[in-house]
């Protein structure tokens, strides 16, 4: 029995949202929409291209701790994924590294995908595993009572296993996926019952529609909705692309900031994006500074067959 693509997106997207509805836990991007490897594991290699992404997120940019020490926290991504078609899936892993004032988090993961052709689209499972690591400088904090035993000396790191599931279907012009990340609930103690603390699942649930307002103009409004299941948060954005080349656009992330996008696809294929993202918070302004900038480099690398030769794509109909 075949069903379609459209009703698997409704599908994916219900069986979220039947879940309890963040803290911070993992870092956030506002390019969200250039980033669903990191978000979910079952995009690896949906796309059909093999594709290398960096981020780097300045957050609360200038902002210094009380004893001017911390300052102000930021992330750096990379992530690397391929279609595997004679798998019918795709492969894919990522590095980040998350700073935050004395604490500096880690993960190196790799994902796996299996790609099922539904309706006109493709729905995609996936999976990865790897290695999430925590590390506390706690010559950074000021105690109260400096001979507080859950102060410990100088550095200290720990490394855990991570891993996650995820469900993802695109079609031509609407994409959606469901992650659930951390399932292991990997937990850190730095050799201390008292300073023990896990990491809590998170599920991801995002989607957007492409619609062609034009033969030059394409609008895509996007969502992404991220809870640990005890709070959460969401981001919503529209971006305009002008004849496959300029992009630009605004998103709103609920109780924290309005955001301005805008890129360019460069090289004579537009393989290179090039993005800029500037966060403008609007909530609780005095305990954070006012602005957060994001940096975007993205490129697919030219598909290559058997014999060798370039396979040219059209970019308006890749999917």
């Amino acid at each position: 029995m075949f069903v379609s693509g459209r009703k698997i997106l409704v599908l994916i997207v219900l069986l979220a949202v039947i879940k309890p509805v963040f803290g911070q836990q993992d870092p956030q991007f506002s390019q969200y929409m250039f980033n669903d490897l990191y978000n979910n594991p079952a995009y690896s290699g949906v796309m059909g291209v093999t594709n290398l992404t960096m981020l780097y997120r300045s957050q609360w940019t200038g902002y210094t701790g009380t004893y001017d020490e911390g300052g102000a926290p930021n992330s750096f991504l990379a992530s690397f994924n391929s279609p595997v078609f004679k798998l019918r899936s795709g492969a894919g892993f990522y590095f980040m590294n998350d700073n935050i004032g004395p604490q500096n988090n880690i993960q190196f993961m790799g994902s796996y995908a299996y790609h099922l052709g539904v309706g006109n689209g493709k729905l995609s499972f996936g999976v990865r595993a790897g290695i999430f690591g925590q590390s506390i400088d706690f010559s950074q904090y000021r105690a109260v009572d400096p001979s507080d035993p859950l102060l410990l000396n100088g550095k200290e790191s720990q490394y855990r296993p991570d891993m996650g599931v995820g469900i993802y279907y695109k079609a031509e012009n609407y994409f959606g996926g469901v992650a659930l990340n951390h399932i292991l609930k990997t937990e850190f103690d730095f050799g201390s019952d008292s300073l023990k603390n896990a990491l809590a699942n998170n599920l991801v649930i995002n989607g957007g529609y492409r619609y062609e307002l034009n033969y030059d103009i394409i609008l895509t409004p996007s969502l992404i909705v991220k809870t640990d299941f005890v709070s959460y948060s969401f981001d919503i954005s529209v971006l305009g692309t002008y004849r496959e080349k300029f992009w630009g656009g605004l998103s709103y992330r609920q109780s924290d900031a309005i955001i301005a996008l805008m890129g360019v696809n460069v090289l004579k294929d537009k393989s290179l994006k090039i993005g800029y993202s500037l966060d403008y918070v609007i909530q609780a302004q005095k305990a954070k500074q006012a602005t957060s900038h994001e940096i975007l480099m993205s490129y697919n690398m030219p598909a290559v067959t058997g014999g060798g030769k370039k396979i040219i794509r059209t970019p308006r109909f890749r999917h």
